[in-house]
Protein backbone atom coordinates (compact mmCIF):
# COMPACT_ATOMS: atom_id res chain seq x y z
CA UNK A 1 0.00 0.00 0.00
CA UNK A 2 2.72 2.76 0.95
CA UNK A 3 4.55 1.39 -2.44
CA UNK A 4 2.11 2.15 -4.45
CA UNK A 5 0.94 5.89 -2.68
CA UNK A 6 4.79 6.60 -3.50
CA UNK A 7 4.65 5.78 -6.92
CA UNK A 8 0.92 7.82 -7.14
CA UNK A 9 3.68 10.60 -5.53
CA UNK A 10 5.88 10.18 -8.15
CA UNK A 11 3.88 9.49 -11.09
CA UNK A 12 5.52 6.12 -11.50
CA UNK A 13 2.43 4.88 -13.79
CA UNK A 14 4.75 1.46 -14.87
CA UNK A 15 4.79 0.48 -11.12
CA UNK A 16 0.95 1.48 -10.74
CA UNK A 17 -0.08 -1.09 -13.20
CA UNK A 18 3.15 -3.79 -12.12
CA UNK A 19 1.29 -3.68 -8.95
CA UNK A 20 -2.25 -3.95 -9.95
CA UNK A 21 -4.52 -7.41 -10.48
CA UNK A 22 -4.47 -8.80 -14.03
CA UNK A 23 -8.59 -9.14 -14.21
CA UNK A 24 -9.26 -5.60 -12.65
CA UNK A 25 -6.06 -3.69 -14.40
CA UNK A 26 -7.03 -0.92 -16.39
CA UNK A 27 -6.15 -1.74 -20.26
CA UNK A 28 -4.29 1.25 -20.57
CA UNK A 29 -0.34 1.36 -21.04
CA UNK A 30 0.11 4.14 -18.97
CA UNK A 31 -1.98 6.32 -16.57
CA UNK A 32 -2.28 9.78 -16.85
CA UNK A 33 -1.11 12.43 -14.60
CA UNK A 34 -0.66 15.55 -16.66
CA UNK A 35 -4.54 16.31 -16.03
CA UNK A 36 -4.04 16.21 -12.13
CA UNK A 37 -1.65 18.55 -11.06
CA UNK A 38 -1.91 16.83 -7.17
CA UNK A 39 0.88 17.30 -4.74
CA UNK A 40 0.68 14.62 -2.48
CA UNK A 41 1.65 15.71 1.35
CA UNK A 42 1.18 12.14 3.64
CA UNK A 43 -0.62 8.93 3.82
CA UNK A 44 -2.40 7.59 7.14
CA UNK A 45 -3.36 3.89 7.26
CA UNK A 46 -6.66 3.39 9.29
CA UNK A 47 -7.10 0.13 9.44
CA UNK A 48 -6.01 -3.58 8.40
CA UNK A 49 -7.30 -6.75 7.69
CA UNK A 50 -5.55 -9.53 7.44
CA UNK A 51 -2.56 -8.77 4.93
CA UNK A 52 -0.34 -10.76 7.09
CA UNK A 53 3.29 -12.89 6.25
CA UNK A 54 0.59 -16.86 5.69
CA UNK A 55 -2.43 -14.77 4.52
CA UNK A 56 -3.40 -14.54 0.76
CA UNK A 57 -5.80 -11.56 0.68
CA UNK A 58 -5.74 -8.77 2.54
CA UNK A 59 -7.51 -4.92 3.14
CA UNK A 60 -6.69 -1.67 4.11
CA UNK A 61 -8.22 1.27 4.41
CA UNK A 62 -6.28 4.73 4.39
CA UNK A 63 -6.90 8.53 4.24
CA UNK A 64 -4.26 9.84 1.70
CA UNK A 65 -3.93 13.97 2.04
CA UNK A 66 -2.63 15.72 -0.62
CA UNK A 67 -2.91 19.74 -2.38
CA UNK A 68 -4.68 20.15 -5.15
CA UNK A 69 -4.43 23.98 -6.60
CA UNK A 70 -3.04 24.73 -3.27
CA UNK A 71 -6.02 23.56 -1.62
CA UNK A 72 -6.11 20.72 1.43
CA UNK A 73 -7.82 17.49 0.09
CA UNK A 74 -8.24 14.04 1.04
CA UNK A 75 -8.65 10.58 -0.26
CA UNK A 76 -10.33 8.09 2.57
CA UNK A 77 -10.67 4.53 0.42
CA UNK A 78 -10.73 0.72 1.44
CA UNK A 79 -8.74 -1.30 -0.79
CA UNK A 80 -8.31 -4.99 -1.56
CA UNK A 81 -5.59 -6.96 -1.93
CA UNK A 82 -4.54 -10.44 -3.18
CA UNK A 83 -1.01 -12.34 -2.92
CA UNK A 84 -0.01 -14.03 -6.35
CA UNK A 85 3.30 -15.69 -6.56
CA UNK A 86 4.53 -13.86 -3.43
CA UNK A 87 3.78 -10.41 -4.92
CA UNK A 88 0.80 -8.28 -3.35
CA UNK A 89 -1.26 -7.01 -5.69
CA UNK A 90 -4.42 -4.24 -5.93
CA UNK A 91 -7.42 -5.63 -6.53
CA UNK A 92 -10.01 -2.64 -6.21
CA UNK A 93 -10.69 0.01 -3.83
CA UNK A 94 -14.26 1.66 -2.58
CA UNK A 95 -14.02 5.24 -1.81
CA UNK A 96 -15.63 6.45 1.39
CA UNK A 97 -14.85 10.08 1.12
CA UNK A 98 -12.97 12.90 -1.34
CA UNK A 99 -12.90 16.40 -1.33
CA UNK A 100 -11.62 19.70 0.39
CA UNK A 101 -10.63 19.97 4.14
CA UNK A 102 -12.85 22.59 5.70
CA UNK A 103 -11.62 23.55 7.99
CA UNK A 104 -13.39 24.48 11.39
CA UNK A 105 -13.25 27.71 12.79
CA UNK A 106 -15.43 28.08 14.94
CA UNK A 107 -14.67 24.88 17.22
CA UNK A 108 -10.51 24.49 16.55
CA UNK A 109 -8.63 21.25 15.55
CA UNK A 110 -9.29 19.87 18.77
CA UNK A 111 -13.01 19.39 17.87
CA UNK A 112 -14.21 15.82 16.72
CA UNK A 113 -13.82 15.39 13.21
CA UNK A 114 -16.91 16.11 11.10
CA UNK A 115 -16.40 12.81 9.04
CA UNK A 116 -17.20 10.87 12.12
CA UNK A 117 -14.44 8.78 12.84
CA UNK A 118 -14.56 9.72 16.22
CA UNK A 119 -11.09 11.65 16.42
CA UNK A 120 -9.93 15.40 17.13
CA UNK A 121 -10.10 17.01 13.65
CA UNK A 122 -6.24 17.74 14.02
CA UNK A 123 -5.78 13.69 14.12
CA UNK A 124 -8.07 13.22 11.42
CA UNK A 125 -8.89 15.76 8.46
CA UNK A 126 -7.08 18.99 9.48
CA UNK A 127 -3.79 19.10 8.60
CA UNK A 128 -0.81 19.00 11.20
Amino acid sequence: MRSRYAAYALNKSDYLLETWDAPTRPKTEKIDFSKEKLEWQRLEIVDTKKGGQSDSKGIVEFKAFYLENGEPHMLHEVSRFVKTNGRWLYVDGVVKKVGKIIQQSNQGKNAPCTCGSGKKFKRCCGLD
